[in-house]
């Protein structure tokens, strides 16, 4: 564990992956930017508290307290988009979800700037979960790897209308069997969809190896299910209640799997 990367051990075959709730915006990384305010806007807020309950499971819980802003630990560190096609973000965002500029024109981080930060927090965050995905992997066959996020329910620019409640990404199936994909959506109340706007981010992509074992599927929560999205950074422990056990019964889903599978 580090001031900013926290991993949690846990023995059960299960790893929860929290890559965007962290609001740290170190110096120098700061530098250039127009408001640090608008920089954590984007912010998986509270997911880490959200998902508090899965060390109880005995769950392996992974996360980041710097900010997507800084570097997006679940973007393809090549650069490349994960939705051809389709409005994003990329490894180092230089602008909000909203379309909004997050630096004042021309100092965006350059290529040097990047590769610094790669190496400073998205390499260690990936060097974290590949180990504990080992650790796990001697002791389970097969292993779930949960990659937990949310954002507000309506943002034109990403996708029309207003997004599910509860946002299912296997890849298009490619990185989970699709037992558990079913299994985590029957855990989940409507309105819900499995490979809608978000299927999967490089996490989930890059590590969902069913065929080795290594089942990953992602979860994008619309935050209108435990927070008032006109503050979303405000934890309120009574709301979050009821999406907490519904969310509870998803991980145990997901347990199930991996042990009815071993």
């Amino acid at each position: 564990m580090t001031d900013w990367l926290t991993v949690e051990r846990g023995a059960a075959p299960l790893i929860v992956s929290v890559p965007h709730a962290g609001t740290d915006i170190p110096s120098p990384h700061d530098a250039g930017m127009r408001s640090v305010a608008l920089a954590r806007r984007d912010v998986d807020w509270n997911v880490d508290r959200l998902y508090a309950f899965a060390r109880a499971l005995d769950a392996t819980v992974i996360r980041t307290a710097i900010s997507r802003s800084v570097i997006d630990v679940n973007r393809d560190p090549s650069g490349a988009s994960l939705y051809p096609g389709q409005a994003t973000t990329g490894l180092c965002p230089t602008t909000t979800f909203m379309g909004e500029s997050l630096y004042e024109d021309g100092r965006e981080p350059d290529e040097a700037a990047i590769a610094a930060r790669r190496a400073t927090y998205f390499d260690p965050y990936h060097a974290a979960i590949a180990a504990e995905i080992a650790r796990l992997r001697r002791d389970h066959s097969p292993i779930v790897l949960y990659d937990a996020h949310s954002i507000v329910g309506e943002v034109p620019r990403l996708f029309e209308g207003r997004l599910p409640q509860f946002n299912i990404g296997t890849n298009d199936g490619q990185s989970c069997d699709p037992a558990l994909a079913i299994a985590v959506a029957a855990a989940c109340p409507e309105p819900k969809v499995i490979n809608g706007r978000f299927k999967g981010g490089w996490i989930t992509r890059h590590y969902g190896r069913p065929e080795r074992g290594v089942h990953a599927i992602q979860m994008e929560l619309a935050i209108r299910g435990y927070a008032d999205e006109a503050a979303p950074d405000r934890w309120d422990a009574a709301r979050a209640a009821p999406m907490q056990a519904t969310l509870r019964g998803v991980l145990k889903a997901c347990l199930d799997f991996a042990k009815g599978r071993a």
